[in-house]
């Protein structure tokens, strides 16, 4: 088993290099054909009176002389020792912006994602116990409905309900008012909120992979037998359909990864979270394409990730699926 699951990701990894090659040249790409001038956009106000010599000496510091696909092998080239250049936008090294933020990142996405997979996975197990009934009905109902709602507007509402209303949660940021310092107890209660909206926004699809996978598991052939055997309802619904209706969820795992990014980016603005996110948003307004670009590859990155983390989990958790193929 482990021999096939090794060989996939060796052949996943030599297949993840064009992929991040050519996502890395279409960001220099789209960045030559913009039509903002990185220099001005560094210097800001000051570059207005800044003579000719001195934005030629900027230009030369910030490397965006020369043809794009020359600067894209440069920058390429220094990444691979993890020197992603400068950011333009916050006046630091992009590897230094994302070592400070990408913490917060990943914490904010692993207790939403598990919050969405835990209750996702019991709400549509209890769903497809009674399909028809009225707890079926209504969480059908509702995560249709969610699934149409944006992450911002339920970060919008959760401000408004949690926040201002019953005043039980803080509306945003890391810290107390007042304070500067990051404490267990200020960090759990300014992580709960956003990190319950970015949870309910995916909720959705895991309840009714989940409540679709275990209600055709309860009418197969191997589970009408076990209940003729005599088992418990309770040992039939949690040892064999539950564990056959959960294969697909494993696959539905890595393709929510562009979207959890994508909900984590709308939070945390929402939240003043200071994750990637945020400084996603200020590369892209300020044209801080260095940034961008590391943080493109970064997103990339996790979704091959999740992708081939999704195929090992199902490949290992059913014998029938030979890795080779995948």
């Amino acid at each position: 088993m482990w021999g096939p699951a090794a060989r996939l990701v060796g052949r996943r990894l030599l297949a993840a290099v064009p992929v991040l090659a050519a996502v890395t040249f279409g960001v220099f790409a789209v960045a030559a054909a913009s039509p903002f001038d990185p220099v001005q956009q560094y210097a800001g106000s000051a570059g207005l009176n800044a003579s000719q010599e001195t934005l030629d000496q900027l230009r030369a510091n910030l490397n965006v002389d020369g043809p794009f696909p020359q600067r894209w092998w440069n920058w390429l080239t220094s990444a691979v020792t993890g020197d992603f250049g400068d950011s333009t936008s916050l006046r630091q090294p992009v590897a230094q912006v994302i070592t400070e933020r990408l913490g917060w990142s990943v914490l904010l996405c692993a207790v939403g994602f598990a919050f969405a997979v835990l209750v996702g996975t019991v709400l549509g197990l209890a769903a497809a116990r009674r399909r028809g009934g009225l707890l079926d009905r209504t969480v059908t109902s509702l995560s249709y409905t969610l699934e149409a709602a944006p992450p911002f507007w339920l970060g919008l509402l959760g401000i408004w309900l949690f926040a201002l209303q019953f005043d039980v949660l803080p509306a945003g940021g890391l810290t107390d008012s007042g304070s500067d310092v990051v404490t267990a107890s200020a960090l759990l209660r300014h992580l709960a909120l956003p990190a319950l909206v970015l949870g309910i926004s995916q909720v959705p699809w895991f309840l009714l992979y989940v409540r679709q996978g275990v209600g055709d598991a309860l009418a197969e052939d191997a589970v009408r037998g076990a209940r003729a055997r005599g088992l418990s309802e309770r040992t039939v619904l949690l040892g064999h359909a539950l564990r056959s209706g959960l294969l697909p969820v494993l696959t539905l795992i890595g393709s929510r990864i562009p979207e959890l990014i994508t909900g984590a980016l709308l939070v945390e603005t929402v939240f003043s979270w200071p994750g990637i996110a945020s400084a996603t948003v200020e590369a892209a307004t300020a044209t801080d394409f260095p940034l961008l670009a590391a943080l493109t590859t970064l997103a990339t990155v996790a979704v091959l990730a999740g992708n081939l983390l999704s195929d090992l989990g199902y490949g290992l958790a059913d014998p029938r699926v030979a890795m080779e193929e995948m």
